[in-house]
C-alpha cells in the first residue's frame, strides 16, 4: 500500500494517471500525489570501484568501458562525493585485466613490476592491474 507524503496515511484511492504515473488521492487529508519511479540502482561495489579507478587516473570513458557503467553516472558520483584527484599528475597509468592465473604469471616476472608502482583491484572474477612508472628526471 502507498503512504501519503502529507499525512502518512495508508488510506487512499487511485485518481487517474499523470505523465504515465499513477496518481492517488489521500482520503484522510485530500492530498493528491504520485509514486516516484524507481530507477535502476547500481550496486555500491561498482560505485566504489568507479571512484577508486577515477582516483587512480583513469578517464570517465575508460571506467565506462571497464565496468559497463555510464560515464555520466561516474561524473555524477564524483560530484556527489566531492572526489578530488591529486593536482599536477603528469602521468597516465596503464591497466590490464587478468585472470587469477595470468595475475600469478604477471607477478612471477620481476621485469613487469621493476621501477613501477602497481595497484591490483578485483573486478568480479578477474583482476585489474593499474601500473604507472616512477618519475625520473
Amino acid at each position: 500500500m502507498k503512504i501519503c507524503p502529507s499525512c502518512s496515511s495508508e488510506n487512499q484511492i487511485k485518481s487517474g494517471v499523470i505523465n504515465g504515473r499513477q496518481r492517488y488521492k489521500c482520503k484522510d487529508c485530500n492530498y493528491y500525489f504520485t509514486v516516484n519511479k524507481i530507477g535502476k540502482k547500481i550496486d555500491d561495489y561498482y560505485v566504489s570501484k568507479a571512484l577508486q579507478l577515477y582516483l587512480e587516473g583513469l578517464t570517465y570513458r575508460e571506467i565506462e568501458r571497464i565496468l559497463g557503467i555510464s560515464h555520466v553516472s561516474i561524473m555524477n558520483w564524483v560530484k556527489k562525493y566531492n572526489i578530488k584527484r591529486p593536482s599536477k599528475a603528469n602521468y597516465h597509468p596503464t591497466y590490464k585485466i587478468l585472470s587469477p592465473t595470468e595475475l600469478g604469471q604477471y607477478f612471477s616476472n620481476s621485469h613487469n613490476i621493476k621501477g613501477a608502482g602497481v595497484v591490483v583491484t578485483e573486478l568480479g572474477d578477474k583482476f585489474m592491474i593499474i601500473q604507472w612508472e616512477r618519475f625520473r628526471e
